[in-house]
């Protein structure tokens, strides 16, 4: 995810020469970005260290010298607030972000939380980091972090079986296998793009294709049954959560 997010800051025209990525292989990021097997002890902290390794591996990084002077930035899905003041106690603001894939296209989601003692131009300069990666919002209540992982972070891949499921539908009824891909990506392409400009909410469009008696109704009544895809989304992205905040634990 952070190799996502610095694709498209990169792309956006960000000076690689400000970033650098710490990783124990030492492997080259993209040109111009300085690339280190381990945290620069010798120099002065960075003004943002941003956190993008896997949540189980917090301990092996924690007490990493950083000051006030450092805001730090978090993607470790999971680990809170509290938990990263816990590893990082000398650390300055202290904020979660939940960002998605799309964000390396500046078409992603990102959702932000600080501690409740962060300043304003702190919380701001994150936020305007965030900008160029898609639709960035706060999240007031830390609590959500875990149904907005399943949501956003999660919410994609939902998407890409839908799209595939569509497909595949479509090819039951006689549509080559390859054709009905094509036309189902395109559907869901098209519609996103309609429902993101349209005048009302989703469910509204639906209903105003959906003719009485008509074919799309007929279609409806299927997804709108009590065990049709309401029911479905509402476990998927359940167990999507639960699974998020078991991982956190380390579990």
């Amino acid at each position: 995810m952070a190799g996502a997010m610095l694709t498209r800051w990169l792309a956006t025209g960000f000076d690689p020469a400000r970033v650098t990525v710490i990783r124990p292989s030492g492997k080259p990021v993209a040109p111009g970005v300085r690339v280190l097997t381990g945290f620069p002890a010798d120099e002065a902290p960075p003004a943002m260290l941003m956190l993008g390794i896997k949540p189980q591996k917090l301990g092996e990084i924690a007490g990493l010298p950083i000051g006030a002077q450092t805001v730090l930035i978090s993607v470790l899905a999971g680990v809170t607030t509290a938990g990263l003041r816990a590893a990082f106690p000398a650390a300055g603001a202290i904020v979660r972000v939940v960002p998605n894939m799309p964000v390396s296209l500046g078409k992603g989601v990102v959702a932000l939380h600080a501690e409740a003692d962060a300043q304003s131009a702190e919380s701001a300069a994150v936020a305007e980091l965030m900008s160029p990666l898609g639709h960035v919002e706060w999240l007031a209540d830390e609590g959500l972090c875990d149904a907005m992982t399943a949501l956003a972070g999660c919410g994609p891949a939902f998407l890409f079986r839908f799209i595939d499921a569509l497909g595949n539908a479509a090819a039951l009824l006689g549509i080559p296998p390859d054709q009905a891909a094509r036309l189902a990506l395109a559907t869901v392409s098209g519609a996103a793009a309609l429902a993101e400009i349209g005048d009302a909410p989703p469910a509204v469009l639906a209903d105003r294709v959906a003719s009485p008696g008509g074919s799309t109704r007929a279609g409806l009544n299927v997804l709108d049954a009590p065990d049709g895809i309401a029911s479905l989304l509402a476990r998927t992205l359940a167990a999507s959560e639960k699974r998020n905040a078991e991982l956190a634990k380390g579990g």
